[in-house]
């Protein structure tokens, strides 16, 4: 528990830090020596002082320690290391808080060479032989020392040089030299230690059995009183070894590395052991997770099922793609005996990480049709991933503000610490595509690209997520039409498809220009749609024709605003009285217009005549011709009786050659010879009704209610509320004083503004003068109130919904 926790294992200090204490947060690690002095651990000193650092795919870092070690305080059989932690909130590392931590760990006999290969460093320690001291020995020239070996007599350390032996030369460093080029010297008082980076200049890859090998061969001469000793430090560790086939892992070490058995004669095997994570596994153990160790004659084979317990699979991402790696931290510890160096106990840590296996990512969208949600699932994904951004629409957003657009996200985890996003995104959301399919169906198109984050790695990957889902709740544009006597209109409610649908007239776009130039008259409030058309138009057809009507109609069409495909037909007609084609005049001036009717469309009204067949159309249209003229002329006939005269003309069509008319409109305009008419007026004025204007004090209340049901207020100590947009709020208006019956409760206005106060801007008026605001794409629902044991006089209260909304300034929300 608490921020680290501590295991000795043989000659390494294993320190974890949590996960979860560090999370989010920016760290330091020092290393403390005996003088209290800390030391930030860089790789360059890590690899030089015996210290790797390692990141779990949980986010956890592991700290190994040698137990020789720069900063080791050692003291007999036990070593103390001290490490000190550093986390900050900031990169500056600015009000870091601070962890130390000691541990001592106790070590068995050592044997007489001890090899460890860690992923960073090679380490070697071999037993220091101090020769026996001559009793009474007297040196009688004590510069004949400095004489010999001025070099030696100025070192302060008790190691002089280290050789390299390499294939072209040998090369000798005095400490301080050797210090600076990366190398880790030290000695105790039994141990001689040499720590070689992989990377350091004199270390040779070798080739054995198949296997590489860093390899580095030296040698180190130290002092001891007036005696300079030579030790061979030669080390090497297995650089590669590991196939992958079948699902398994084989790692294979040979046995007999030269470098290390040079001079040897006699070699006897004397332990074989491995382990994960440091920790030795008896055979039973390694049986039950199916590993398999094979101590060979001549190499040390294991072999581990790729997934077996032990290692863990961490996310990878490769080119872009989704994947996936299984990684497994596995130990070998080979002591033998032999001629040279009695015995020899060879370490190996080595961790395996299997090549990229691409994984498709699971995308499920399980619709809530009562609450109209989109719950869409991605994923399973490993512990490392973290999602930290969403694009939509083109804008990228971060889960925190992803609400703004309507998106609620949250995490699914499964026992085995796997993951899961879930989006509940609501059907009326903004970015949800919404298209007509058929009959009453709709489909709504959720189009969001998700930006993942892997740790502790920092790579990104993206996954586009297109969620469908067909819904039965498309409500056609309807319309109803109606005519005045002059005009055909035609009323279409666009119900919740035809938003992006447009009016057309056969194959002519109706806009608002376009109705000008004709006259017509044409409304559009984004829910209605109203069309006015005069009688004599253009584009209304005529059928029917007969002594006492006319039928005209108007057709509309809408169309899919970006194919164009056809998807609903309106049309208005309408049975008008003849005389609305013809105006008697009291000066015998006659007008009449004549009309194209349906199946007469190859008719050229230009060629219209009346009787007299010079007398030609005064004004003519595709569909029209009109003609003016005085009863007295264009052969125009008269008959009378006591009371009235009448005027008959006829308006024909002739086709060529052929003096039998094709089209032929007979009309008649009748004057009154004498007329009188007695009228009676009375005129009487009634008084208007009228409201007394009283005072008196009202006593009002307003509530939000949580549900529609208008059963429970939210209370004070739940304020504030918090919403999401387009989520419904209820509201209730009550007149609390008086209870009078015969007073009724009225709303005139209502509106919100972007702060506590009433008078501030700006301000969005919910209602106005009793009404919605039509301005609202999601209007006020007033809700109907009924008697119950609450409301003893439903006249006293007013209900009503609003949707959830913010105020913006372009694209920002403005907040006080």
């Amino acid at each position: 528990t608490g921020p680290m926790s501590l295991e000795c294992l043989g000659n390494l200090l294993r320190i974890t830090l949590s996960a979860e204490y560090f999370e989010d947060k920016y760290l330091s690690l020092f290393v403390v020596d005996q003088s209290g002095t800390a030391w930030e651990l860089d790789e360059a000193m890590a690899a030089q002082c015996g210290y790797t650092v390692t990141y779990t795919t949980w986010r956890g870092i592991e700290l190994h320690a040698s137990a020789l070690s720069c900063h080791s305080h050692l003291e007999k059989d036990v070593f103390t290391i001290t490490i000190q932690i550093r986390a900050s909130h900031t990169p500056d590392m600015s009000n870091a808080t601070t962890h130390l931590k000691s541990a001592s760990c106790g070590y068995g006999l050592w044997s007489p060479r001890e090899l460890i290969c860690e992923s960073n460093y090679m380490e070697v320690s071999v037993k220091r032989e101090v020769p026996q001291t001559i009793k009474d020995f007297v040196q009688d020239e004590p510069e004949d020392w400095t004489l010999a070996f001025p070099e030696a007599k100025a070192e302060e350390a008790s190691i002089w040089q280290i050789v390299f032996h390499q294939p072209e030369e040998k090369r000798a460093l005095l400490v301080s030299n050797a210090w600076s080029a990366g190398y880790g010297l030290n000695t105790t008082d039994s141990r001689v230690l040499l720590r070689v980076p992989y990377t350091a200049a004199q270390v040779q890859l070798v080739e054995d059995q198949g296997i590489t090998f860093s390899v580095l061969r030296s040698s180190t001469f130290y002092k001891y009183q007036w005696v300079i000793l030579m030790v061979d430090t030669t080390v090497a560790c297995p650089v590669d070894g590991v196939d992958y086939t079948n699902k398994t892992i084989t790692w294979t070490v040979p046995k007999y590395i030269p470098p290390l058995y040079a001079g040897v004669t006699i070699f006897k095997d004397v332990l074989v052991e491995a382990g994960v994570d440091l920790h030795k596994l008896s055979a039973k153990e390694m049986a039950s997770r199916k590993y398999v160790l094979l101590n060979e004659l001549k190499a040390i084979t294991m072999k581990i099922p790729i997934g077996a317990e032990g290692g863990y699979y961490k996310t990878s991402v490769s080119n872009g793609q989704l994947g996936i790696k299984y990684t497994i931290n596995l130990f070998l510890e080979h002591q033998w005996e032999d001629s040279k160096w009695r015995l020899t106990k060879h370490t190996i840590i080595k961790e395996i990480e299997t090549p990229f296996e691409q994984t498709e990512v699971a995308i499920t969208n399980n619709l809530n049709l009562s609450a109209r949600l989109m719950n869409v699932t991605v994923g399973t994904f490993l512990p490392d991933v973290e999602l930290v951004n969403l694009t939509i629409e083109g804008v990228a957003v971060t889960v925190l503000k992803a609400v703004q657009h309507g998106y609620l996200i949250h995490t699914t985890r499964y026992a085995n610490r796997s993951k899961a996003y879930v989006m509940q995104v609501p059907l009326d959301a903004p970015s949800v595509k919404k298209e007509y399919m058929r009959e009453d169906m709709r489909a709504y198109t959720l189009n969001v690209t998700l930006t993942f984050i892997t740790y502790p790695s920092s790579e990104t990957f993206v996954v586009p997520v297109i969620a469908l889902s067909a819904v039965k709740d498309a409500v056609l544009p309807s319309a109803r039409g109606f005519c005045d006597g002059r005009n055909l209109h035609l009323i279409i409610t666009r119900g919740n498809v035809g938003q992006n649908w447009l009016p057309f007239i056969s194959d002519w776009h109706l806009t608002q220009e376009a109705a000008q130039k004709y006259k017509y008259i044409l409304r559009d409030n984004g829910t209605h749609m109203a069309i006015s058309v005069p009688f004599l138009s253009p584009h209304v057809s005529y059928e029917g024709f007969h002594n006492s009507a006319i039928k005209a109609s108007f057709h509309l069409t809408l169309k899919d605003g970006i194919t164009l495909a056809q998807r609903r037909d309106f049309s208005v007609s309408c049975i008008f009285s003849p005389t609305e084609l013809i105006q008697c005049l009291p000066n015998g001036t006659v007008i009449i217009t004549a009309i194209k009717l349906v199946g007469g469309e190859d008719l050229d009204t230009a060629l219209l005549v009346l009787r007299d067949r010079q007398c030609k159309p005064s004004l003519v249209t595709e569909k029209t011709a009109t003609f003016k003229f005085n009863v007295n002329t264009c052969g125009t006939s008269k008959k009378s009786n006591s009371t009235t005269m009448t005027y008959e003309n006829e308006v024909l069509y002739f086709r060529p050659d052929n003096d039998t008319p094709i089209y032929q409109l007979k009309f008649f305009c009748s004057y009154a010879v004498k007329q009188t008419a007695d009228v009676q007026y009375e005129s009487k004025k009634n008084p208007l009704p009228s409201i007394k204007p009283g005072f008196g004090c009202l006593t009002l209340s307003m509530k939000l209610f949580k549900e529609k049901s208008y059963s429970e207020p939210y209370q004070e100590s739940e304020y504030p509320v918090v919403k999401y947009l387009r989520e419904a709020l209820y509201f209730e208006v009550e007149l609390l004083q008086p209870k009078d019956a015969r007073l009724d409760l009225n709303l005139d206005d209502c509106w919100a503004t972007s702060s506590q106060s009433q008078n501030s801007l700006p301000q969005w008026h919910i209602l106005n003068h009793g009404c919605e605001n039509n301005k609202d794409y999601y209007r006020t629902v007033f809700h109907k109130v009924n008697y119950s044991l609450r409301v003893k006089f439903p006249q006293h209260l007013k209900r009503f919904e609003v949707r959830m909304f913010t105020f913006v300034q372009g694209t920002s929300l403005l907040q006080e």
